[in-house]
């Protein structure tokens, strides 16, 4: 079985695709770095205990007056880069993903109910697909936001700026994986399979889910590995923007943010180092979405 995958297409060509395996090293590295911040960051930023004011705004290791504990510097609260770098691609990680599956989960399903009944259903969905689409990401994002700022109460607020950040991103991304679901199903509910299912009498979510969505999933890995970034980057630009999480909540765009109010002082890398962390996280997820669109479309080779 293994010796089987290790011999398939896809393992053939990423094992001779240089770009691709320093990608996927770079995004392992870092995927590693923030689920295991906790036992690897020297600090914990959340922890005010666990850094001090007397260590703030300290150089990189390798600039005059650098600390050897602090290789990256610190932060004009003491903490150290390294340690809020971990924990802010921790945050920024989470909600990417979590954005990710909830706006895979709901364009896949409108998709794939728009592509098996048309009619209708499909032009309601699809008409709101291209309002949608009309407008930016980040306008769509900034509207469902402030949408849930003026429906919560302002006491609940900051408890659910995750939840409702991850959700404004989510919805600001189901477009993509819809349209390309529901392409995809129009070319496939035509085929032997699914009519031979239809006339045992399957139930349609049956069909959709097991035979349907099994056949149309290789243009969806695609998307969803694109719109990881897209979900990163959205979560850091709102952050940057002071929109997304609190300053007491490290994530990169949260760090980027804080870094700017420094950059004109000398303190540069509280701006670049989480900036070419966030760069280095997103360039190596979009090349791994370029090899998976060369690696399931034969003809882009």
């Amino acid at each position: 079985m293994l010796w089987r995958l290790w011999d398939s297409d896809g393992v053939y060509a990423f094992r001779h695709s240089p770009a691709a395996i320093i990608a996927a090293s770079v995004a392992i590295l870092i995927l590693g770095g923030a689920l295991f911040a906790p036992w690897i960051a020297q600090s914990n930023p959340y922890d005010l205990s666990s850094f001090s004011l007397i260590d703030g705004l300290l150089p990189p290791v390798w600039q005059e007056f650098g600390d050897p504990r602090f290789p990256l510097g610190t932060d004009d609260q003491g903490r150290d880069m390294i340690s809020a770098i971990l924990y802010g691609a921790r945050l920024s990680l989470l909600i990417g993903l979590s954005a990710m599956v909830i706006a895979t989960v709901l364009g896949v399903s409108l998709g794939l109910a728009a592509g098996y009944y048309g009619g209708r259903f499909d032009a309601i969905v699809m008409r709101i697909a291209d309002v949608q689409l009309a407008l930016p990401a980040i306008l769509t994002a900034l509207l469902i936001d402030g949408i849930a700022r003026g429906i919560l109460p302002p006491s609940s607020i900051e408890n659910l700026r995750v939840v409702v950040l991850t959700i404004a991103i989510a919805l600001s991304l189901w477009v993509n994986f819809a349209r390309t679901a529901r392409a995809s199903t129009f070319v496939e509910r035509n085929k032997e399979y699914v009519q031979a299912a239809m006339i045992m009498g399957q139930h349609p979510l049956r069909v959709m889910f097991i035979h349907i969505l099994p056949n149309i999933m290789g243009p969806l890995l695609v998307i969803m590995t694109v719109d990881l970034a897209s979900a990163i980057l959205l979560e850091a630009t709102l952050s940057f923007l002071g929109i997304g999480l609190p300053a007491d909540s490290p994530s990169l765009g949260t760090l980027i943010r804080i870094g700017m109010q420094f950059l004109l002082s000398g303190e540069w890398w509280i701006l670049w180092v989480p900036t070419l962390f966030l760069v280095a996280l997103v360039v190596s997820i979009n090349i791994l979405g370029d090899f998976l669109r060369d690696t399931f479309n034969p003809r882009l080779r």
